[in-house]
């Protein structure tokens, strides 16, 4: 745990927050600046600032919280789907600096806007080796 880090504060239920599932390694809470109504944060107990800090044990758990609570999710709140986000550095958006995903429901027509400009094309062969190369 980082004793300067918001978002351990609240893991640790040092903070209170309205908290939707909590088990020895997560916790899920409202997202107080929510996109939608229902709009949910998972964050790990264990302090990793991003992706490329956090444990692969608790990289491989945090999707199977994620379908879990997006069910629930769903089934609750007529959501026709649900946006899961996670960034990964400042240039990501990400502003609170401990890894944490979002889950989003969604609905059409709901004004929400996650698109991007696609880029002009490259040579996608060389820059997939490369990357293939650095994966250990």
């Amino acid at each position: 745990m980082d004793n300067n880090c918001i978002f351990c504060k609240i893991a640790a239920g040092e903070i209170p927050s309205s908290t939707v599932y909590e088990d020895g390694e997560f916790r899920v809470i409202m997202d107080i600046s929510p996109a939608a109504k229902g709009h949910c944060i998972i964050l790990p107990k264990e302090h990793a600032a991003n992706i490329f800090e956090l444990s692969e044990e608790t990289a491989g758990k945090i999707f199977a919280v994620a379908k879990k609570v997006a069910t629930a999710m769903k089934e609750e709140l007529g959501c026709e789907g649900i946006n899961v986000l996670q960034n990964n550095g400042e240039a990501a958006g990400q502003t609170v600096f401990h890894v944490h995903m979002h889950l989003i429901p969604r609905y059409k027509g709901d004004g929400i806007q996650m698109h991007w400009t696609p880029q002009e094309a490259y040579d996608f062969a060389a820059v997939a080796s490369a990357i293939a190369a650095k994966i250990q």
